[in-house]
C-alpha cells in the first residue's frame, strides 16, 4: 500500500506544529572536535559553517566524554566482547561490565542496589511500571520533565490517583497529600532534582520532612523519588547531586551516565528489594537489549573520576566557571534565576527578542538554547546558557562580552 495518504495527514499536523511554533528546527551536524588551547575550551565545527563554535548548550558538565581514559576503558571493552550485548539481560545478555557499573553506580549514590537502563527517560517509565498499582497515588511537580509526565501515562496512571503541587510549593505538596483518597496503599512523591530549563533545584530537604509526617497514614508509606540527571556529578560538593547539596536522601534516586558523566544511559539506585521488582517488572529494562559493554566500561570510569581528585578539580572549575557567569550577568543588570548549578538561565521575557539573541550569539560563534512560547509561557522567554568544566575564564568573558555589546 502507498503511504501518500498518511503522508498527507502527517503533512497537516507537522504544518499546524510550525504554524503554533512548536516545530523544531533541522538539526545542526556536527562535524569536528577542536581541543581546548591558547586559555580557551573546546570548539566544535559544522556542518556548512566555516567557522568554530564554543558550545553552551551541552548536558557534558565535567566535559568527561573526551576523556583519554573514558576512551580507552570504552575501547579495551569493546575489543574484548564486541558492540553489541546480543541479547537482553535475561537472555544471556548480562556481561561484567553491566554488573560493575551497576555496583559502581550504587556506592556512589549510597544506595544498596541499582539497575541500569538505555536512559532516564526508560529509568523512570520502568519504575512507574514496577512500584504502580491501582492503590499508588502518584504526586508530583508541576514543572517535572516529560519523562516523567510520560511514565505516569504508560504505567495508566488514573487522574484520580494523581496529584500535581505547584513548582517546589510545599504548602501545595501538603495539601495534595490531604487529598489522597481512602484505599490508597501507598504514595510516591517523584520530582526532578534540578529542573533541566530553570537551573533551580527542589527543596529536598522539606519534601522528605513532609513525607516523613504523613507516610503513617499509608500502608507502604509515602515514597520520595528524585529523578537527578543534571544533579549527579554536577552539584553537591563531591558531585552527588541535590542530595548531598541538601544532606538528605530520597528513597529512589533515577539518573543518568549521559550528562555529567559523559556517556550514555540511565539507572535507578534504591533498596536490594526494589531493584529485584525492577529487574522483574519494569517493561523498558525486561525487553531491550542493555548497554554496550563499551558504554558501561567508560560510565564506570566516568564515577572513578568523579570521585578522585581530578574529579573534585574539575568541579571546582565547573563551580568557578558558573558564578562567574552568573555573577557576570548581575552585574550587566540581567535577570536570571538563583542557584549554583551550571543550568544558568537568562530571562529575556520577549520572544522576538530572545530569538534575535540567540541568532547574535550564534554569528559569533556560541550555541545556546532559547526557549519561547509555547515551550515556556508567553513572558518567560529564556536563553539557556550550560556551563562544562572544560570552559575557561576566556570562555565566559566572551559571553559576557557579547551580551554587554
Amino acid at each position: 500500500m502507498s503511504l501518500d495518504r498518511l503522508d498527507h495527514s502527517l503533512d497537516q499536523e507537522i504544518a499546524r506544529l510550525k504554524a503554533e511554533g512548536r516545530a523544531k528546527k533541522p538539526e545542526r551536524i556536527i562535524t569536528g572536535y577542536v581541543s581546548g588551547r591558547d586559555g580557551h575550551g573546546p570548539r566544535y565545527l559544522l556542518d556548512g559553517e566555516n567557522k568554530e563554535f564554543l558550545r553552551l548548550n551541552s548536558n557534558s558538565y565535567l566535559s568527561l566524554s573526551h576523556h583519554p581514559a573514558l576512551i580507552e576503558a570504552a575501547e579495551v571493552a569493546g575489543r574484548e566482547f564486541g558492540t553489541g550485548p546480543g541479547a537482553v539481560r535475561f537472555i544471556d545478555g548480562t556481561y561484567r561490565h553491566h554488573r560493575a557499573l551497576e555496583e559502581r553506580i550504587a556506592r556512589f549514590t549510597k544506595k544498596p542496589a541499582a539497575r541500569i537502563f538505555n536512559s532516564a527517560y526508560t529509568s523512570n517509565c520502568g519504575l512507574a511500571l514496577t512500584i504502580g498499582t491501582d492503590k499508588t497515588h502518584w504526586i508530583g511537580d508541576a514543572l517535572n520533565h516529560n519523562s516523567i509526565i510520560r511514565a505516569m501515562r504508560i504505567a495508566n496512571v488514573p487522574s484520580f490517583n494523581k496529584g500535581i503541587y505547584a513548582h517546589n510549593d510545599m504548602d501545595d505538596l501538603e495539601r495534595c497529600l490531604d487529598r489522597v483518597g481512602d484505599g490508597i496503599e501507598r504514595v510516591a512523591v517523584i520530582f526532578d532534582g534540578i529542573f533541566s530549563m530553570r537551573g533551580d533545584n527542589a527543596p529536598v530537604d522539606r519534601i522528605q520532612e513532609i513525607a516523613r509526617k504523613y507516610s503513617p497514614r499509608f500502608r507502604d508509606g509515602v515514597i520520595t523519588v528524585v529523578d537527578d540527571s543534571h544533579g549527579i556529578g554536577a552539584y553537591g560538593a563531591t558531585g552527588r547531586g541535590t542530595s548531598e547539596f541538601y544532606m538528605t536522601e530520597p528513597d529512589i534516586v533515577v539518573g543518568t551516565f549521559g550528562k555529567a558523566f559523559g556517556v550514555n544511559g540511565g539507572f535507578i539506585a534504591a533498596s536490594k528489594t526494589v531493584i529485584e521488582a525492577v529487574r522483574q517488572k519494569a517493561d523498558t529494562y525486561i525487553y531491550t537489549n542493555p548497554l554496550s559493554v563499551a558504554d558501561c566500561a567508560a560510565a564506570v570510569k566516568a564515577i572513578d573520576i568523579c570521585d578522585s581528585p581530578e574529579g573534585l578539580d574539575l568541579l571546582d572549575n565547573l563551580q568557578e566557571r558558573t558564578r562567574q557567569l552568573r555573577n557576570g550577568l548581575a552585574a550587566l543588570g540581567r535577570e536570571s534565576i538563583a542557584g549554583p548549578h551550571p543550568i544558568v538561565p537568562l530571562l529575556i521575557r520577549e520572544t522576538g527578542a530572545t530569538h534575535r539573541l540567540v541568532s547574535r550569539l550564534f554569528d559569533a560563534g556560541v550555541l545556546a538554547v532559547g526557549l519561547t512560547f509555547p515551550v515556556v509561557p508567553r513572558g518567560e522567554e529564556t536563553i539557556r546558557f550550560q556551563v562544562n568544566a572544560a570552559h575557561r575564564e576566556a570562555d565566559i568573558d566572551l559571553v559576557l562580552g557579547l551580551l554587554a555589546g
